[in-house]
Formats: C-alpha cells, structure tokens, sequence
C-alpha cells in the first residue's frame, strides 16, 4: 500500500514592509502549518505573486515602490492572480481607505492593531477546505 503523501501546506505570501511585524506573523503562520514568503515592498510583492501563487495574500497599503492599493489592483486584473483572495492588514481604516481597497480588489480588511487570532481565523476563512 503506498505511503499517503503529506498534505501541502498553505502558501500565504505577506507583503508588509515592517520587518518586525512580517517576523512575528510569519512565525505564528508557521507554527498553524503554513508556508510564508514575504515582500517587504509592491514590486517584489507582486513578482512573488505571480511566481508562486499563494493561497492567500496579506497585503499593507502603506508599502515602498508600490502601494498596497496599485498591488491589490495588479493582482486583481492579471490573469495569473486574479483568483487569489487579498486580505488586507493596515492602520489606514478610515472607511473611504477601506472603500478603496475593496474598489482596488481586497476581499477582506483587517484594522491594524489587530487581534492575532481574528486575522488567523480570515486566513482560514478565505484558505481552500481540504
């Protein structure tokens, strides 16, 4: 009988230029049996993207190079990308910066500061059931 193979993890690419804040919330990805990769600016992040595929996509708006709004609404009109559900993680949540990024494509705003186990749980939401 041949060995069942592992189920895949979870890609989960993070594009979040604080070092700090990628650290800790890749750590704790890691540990719910995730795979990480982070960007810490838009142009890598959508290089990423396009390359790997996550599952899900954490994005900040507030970025280098790109903002989080221009990522989300490259993604959200690429071919390769398009599918690939954007929550986003930002301290600008003011409702007309939240309208923004749902019209740029996000499917889901988390406020910063944010409670670690409610962002755990839009993950798991927004991750295919296996």
């Amino acid at each position: 009988m041949p060995e069942a193979k592992p189920a895949a993890k979870p890609k989960i690419l993070l594009i979040e230029d604080s070092k700090e804040l990628s650290a800790a919330l890749a750590g704790v990805l890691g540990l719910k049996g995730m795979e990480v990769f982070t960007a810490r600016d838009g142009v890598s992040g959508v290089e990423l993207a396009r390359r790997e595929k996550p599952a899900l996509i954490l994005l900040d708006l507030m970025l280098p190079k790109l903002s989080g709004y221009e990522v989300c609404k490259i993604l959200k009109t690429d071919n390769a990308t398009w599918r690939i559900p954007v929550v986003v993680l930002s301290t600008l949540s003011r409702p007309e910066q939240v309208d923004r990024a749902k019209a740029a494509g996000a499917d889901h705003f988390v406020a910063k500061p944010y409670d670690l186990d409610a962002v755990i749980g839009e993950i798991l939401r927004f991750l295919p059931k296996h």
